[in-house]
């Protein structure tokens, strides 16, 4: 009995595992650029939550009623493209820079060149300048 019970037992059992689909792992190479996108990723979103540690970056979102905790949440949740184009806009931007201030410069700049070669006597613009001799 004993021994015919634990065929059935080993009957069973060897049917069963043939029948039943078992998983198989399955290893395949990754391409470079797949590596490359998943770490671009991965440095994109470290990136933007770094940004979320600025003092000034929090005194504008406490300013707008958010918390940074929320903020880090929305961003974890974002995906991979979403996140992309977040940091792609942020690496776009000047930083502190407006066309104003490009101007200011540009005339800054202008006005220094000009008041050198005034100094030096290549040119007469300012008559406040004392010419060299």
């Amino acid at each position: 009995m004993y021994n015919k019970f634990s065929r059935i037992v080993c009957l069973t059992v060897v049917i069963s595992l043939l029948v039943l689909n078992v998983a198989t792992a399955r290893a395949g190479l990754v391409s470079t650029e797949a590596s490359m996108a998943a770490s671009r990723n991965a440095d994109n979103r470290a990136m933007v939550l770094a940004q979320l540690q600025r003092d000034d970056v929090r005194q504008v979102l406490e300013s707008k009623g958010l918390s940074v905790s929320e903020v880090e949440q929305r961003v974890s949740a974002l995906s991979d493209a979403e996140i992309n184009r977040i940091a792609k806009h942020m690496n776009d931007m000047p930083a502190g820079g407006s066309f104003l201030g490009v101007l200011v410069g540009a005339a800054l700049l202008v006005f220094i060149i000009l008041l050198i070669t005034d100094m030096a006597g290549a040119t007469d613009v300012f008559p406040f300048v004392k010419k060299v001799k």
